[in-house]
């Protein structure tokens, strides 16, 4: 079963650049609906936080989505719906998927909640139960009302609409299945559980805000033949391995704090706690997970579309591998790595994309990479300590050579793929796709 990590914010450094960048985004405190200005005054994470972190719960929850489907476009539709229906009422921005306009008496909290409960019911059945009763939890908090009845009825409409807008994006058809090819290079299935190739349709999904999944697709990996490929070899050779006497006891506790957990839920974990640290109000943080999570999606789109196009061998193929296709390599038939291999291709890699294009968003909405937190995984018992996103992206990256799980090359392509998204879905991330009374 997997453990969410647990977030512990040690400060919250904002510089004068943050202050100027806050003003000139929109995120002063004129205006604010009078909710909003209520649970400014609440040491009580928002609807917007909590939920979240309610959906962090029960994506990981065993069975709760097929296991072809990826798991960020189930976070990018509930938090696309969520931001449409905060900002449907309060008005502070433009829509992301759906041009609704509901009542200024309407309550935010209210339409948050609501949009996450009916997106979620509709997206993991097999979780409604919990759900439900989280939003009965959220009711509580929220209080009732006819500003409240408005509130539910209008982020049902939105989370329907959203939902509608993404029935037919491909993510559910029959995922193909992928024959490893055979020689140097080519992917092979991976032990020990030797799984199929795994998230083999995410590529063929529409994209949130990409052009198209290829979009970015990096250039092809180095040859065998090269120096880069051979020294990235080596590297991940020596210090990869699951008893290497080159990599340091720190770098072996990074190789098995960053592989525990789902890198998209350890990144939004990241969020809740900046969201909170530099005081967000509700509008913000819909617009922050919105962004955040549609960017995550886009990343997993472009991510499997190179990996199945370049269909590069992992490392514990081609450490083991009688042919080497590099005569300056040397086979080691009983190299294992640090961790168990991912079931899908080495290029690029998944955990450098992903924290790379969440690093980008969080700089882009703080206006700052100077966040101090700590984070816990306590399924190995290991707490990391990080003064920035771009630390924490960079270890995560790194992680994945002493975990012995990809080359330098997969993560170096990686962490371009990523920034590449993230700075697309910033700048072009203003879809309206239903127009509705105003």
């Amino acid at each position: 079963m997997i453990k969410r990590f647990a977030l512990l914010a040690t400060a919250a450094t904002l510089i004068a650049s943050f202050a100027t960048a806050a003003i000139a985004s929109g995120r002063g405190s004129r205006n604010r609906h009078p909710a909003v200005r209520a649970r400014l005054a609440s040491d009580t994470p928002d609807e917007v936080i909590q939920w979240n972190q309610e959906l962090q719960k029960v994506l990981v929850a065993p069975g709760a989505q097929p296991a072809s489907i990826h798991p960020t476009r189930t976070l990018a539709i509930t938090q696309i719906a969520v931001y449409d229906a905060v900002n449907g009422i309060l008005g502070g921005g433009r829509p992301l998927f759906v041009d609704l306009r509901g009542s200024r008496s309407a309550s935010p909290d209210a339409a948050a909640a609501a949009a996450a409960r009916t997106t979620l019911d509709a997206l993991l059945p097999s979780q409604q139960p919990t759900i439900d009763a989280f939003f009965q939890s959220s009711l509580a908090q929220i209080g009732s009302g006819e500003h409240v009845d408005r509130g539910i009825r209008f982020g049902n409409a939105v989370a329907q609409a959203v939902l509608a807008a993404r029935a037919a994006d491909g993510a559910t058809a029959t995922p193909p299945v992928f024959t490893p090819g055979t020689g140097p290079g080519e992917y092979q299935l991976t032990p020990p559980a030797f799984a199929a190739a795994g998230f083999t349709q995410t590529s063929h999904v529409t994209p949130f805000v990409l052009e198209s999944a290829s979009q970015f697709r990096p250039a092809p990996p180095p040859a065998l033949t090269s120096p880069e490929y051979a020294a990235d070899f080596n590297e991940v050779k020596s210090l990869g391995e699951l008893n290497s006497t080159t990599r340091t006891s720190d770098e072996t506790a990074i190789g098995k704090f960053w592989g525990a957990a789902p890198i998209w839920i350890v990144w939004n974990e990241i969020a809740d706690q900046a969201a909170v640290g530099f005081g967000n109000s509700l509008e913000q943080n819909a617009r922050l997970f919105a962004q955040l999570n549609t960017t995550l999606a886009d990343s997993a789109i472009a991510l499997y579309d190179a990996k199945y196009a370049f269909h590069r061998w992992r490392p514990i193929t081609a450490i083991t591998a009688p042919d080497q296709g590099n005569n300056t390599t040397v086979a080691d038939p009983n190299w294992v790595p640090l961790a168990n291999t991912a079931n899908d291709p080495s290029y690029p890699g998944a955990h450098a994309t992903f924290s790379q294009a969440a690093n980008t968003v969080l700089e882009d909405f703080f206006g700052t990479d100077v966040f101090s937190f700590s984070l816990t995984n306590p399924s190995v018992g290991i707490t990391r300590s990080f003064t920035s996103f771009s630390a924490a992206s960079n270890e995560a990256s790194d992680s994945r050579i002493f975990a012995g799980q990809h080359f330098r090359y997969d993560e170096q392509a990686g962490q371009t793929l990523g920034s590449q998204v993230a700075d697309f879905v910033v700048d072009h991330a203003r879809l309206s796709i239903h127009e509705g009374d105003r």
